[in-house]
């Protein structure tokens, strides 16, 4: 919920601060603090447990938004963004914590159980945007200026969300997870090199798909509100379309994970691509409300399917022992990537418009389903080579 309300009015914030190229900013301090710490919270969670970790990244979150609304109130442009990059250190352990769930229960199970974490943001996906209208006209009251109170509440929910984990997550995921084994391997005394779990074909295609499934979503994400400001949309109706595309993102987790554990990870990855790209072609289409709340549906929907399908597949392939340091670089990647296609966004959207935005994000579409179909070629090859030699 937080991430959601801060999300759709950071562009605001950003464009009223630095102007239209600078849109994208917020987002990327955002990104930055998920990307700089993911690593750091990896190894973290695998030493000192689940609950400290969270709670200590969702405290750190509320302090930073609280620094925030303190910057958007002042226009106070380095807090601000001070602000935000402590915000997204809290969001990069809260989005590890998909890895707990696939931790403690057997392979067939594990896209269903980190299905079911993701579908816990279905409540922010719904509630969040439209608590931004709401929040905006109590900080218009209150502290003289609108666009403050989703950082206000944000700062709220975190803090509640740590009480939470402090007072719910027992017993601590990692206790539970290892002596567990994946695929019949027993756990190993010391992580293996991360340039040998890299070398994975299915670490290597689970990561891909997540950073081309964030990098996607958030270049077209980042900007639609301004897009839509820019088109005349007021608040709510930016608010109802942001509803939409975290609607899709979470609401369909528990099909998705379930569609993994039955169909496969690659076939689940193959149409969450399909999806990401219909939503790239279909978003530049017209500004209306309604295809615009359509191509942000299909956007978050994509994301979710990549996003469990690739975490799953990634899971699959990396021992219990390598979990931390794996899961950690894999983040690190994912989050650097949608860092820099935040930055980008604000960019070439003042240079060139919402249509090269999102012709980008549907080339960028294609690479999944490009190497997906590349490895069932070349399965399909290998698998005849060895009939032909028997």
């Amino acid at each position: 919920m937080a991430g959601i309300m801060i999300a759709t009015v950071n562009p605001l914030v950003a464009a009223g601060m630095m102007g239209a190229a600078g849109a994208g900013i917020p987002s990327a301090a955002t990104l930055l603090g998920q990307a700089s710490s993911s690593y750091a919270w990896g190894r973290l969670t695998h030493a000192s447990g689940w609950r400290k970790g969270l709670t200590l990244g969702l405290l750190l979150g509320g302090l930073g938004l609280l620094a925030s609304t303190f910057g958007v109130v002042r226009g106070a442009q380095g807090v601000f963004l001070g602000g935000l990059l402590l915000a997204g250190m809290a969001f990069a352990v809260v989005l590890l914590s998909r890895f707990a769930a696939g931790e403690i229960v057997p392979a067939g199970q594990r896209a269903r159980s980190i299905s079911i974490v993701v579908l816990g943001g279905t409540l922010g996906a719904v509630f969040g945007p439209l608590l931004v209208a709401p929040l905006g006209r109590w900080a218009a009251a209150a502290l003289g200026n609108e666009l403050a109170g989703p950082y206000v509440g944000g700062t709220v929910l975190l803090g509640l969300g740590a009480c939470g984990v402090v007072a719910g997550l027992r017993p601590d995921p990692q206790q539970l997870a290892l002596d567990e084994t994946v695929e019949g391997v027993p756990a190993i005394s010391e992580a293996a090199h991360l340039r040998r779990v890299f070398s994975r074909p299915g670490v290597r295609l689970g990561t891909l798909t997540m950073v081309v499934g964030q990098l996607v979503m958030v270049m077209l994400m980042v900007i639609t509100s301004l897009h839509m400001r820019n088109h005349g949309h007021a608040l709510g109706g930016i608010a109802a379309v942001i509803s939409a595309h975290t609607v899709g993102m979470y609401a369909f987790s528990a099909v998705s994970g379930r569609l993994a554990d039955r169909w496969g990870r690659r076939p689940v990855i193959l149409v969450g691509s399909v999806a990401l790209l219909a939503a790239a072609l279909l978003a530049p289409i017209s500004p209306r409300l309604v295809p615009l709340s359509a191509s942000l549906f299909l956007l978050g929907f994509g994301w979710n399917l990549c996003f469990v399908g690739g975490s799953a597949l990634f899971s699959d392939h990396v021992l219990p022992a390598e979990r931390g340091r794996a899961q950690g670089v894999n983040d690190l990647l994912m989050n650097s990537a949608s860092a820099v296609g935040a930055l980008a966004s604000g960019v070439v959207f003042a240079a060139f418009g919402f249509m090269i935005i999102a012709l980008l994000g549907a080339g960028l579409a294609l690479v999944p389903l490009v190497v997906v179909w590349r490895l069932r070629v070349e399965h399909s090859a290998s698998r005849e080579a060895s009939g032909f030699m028997g």
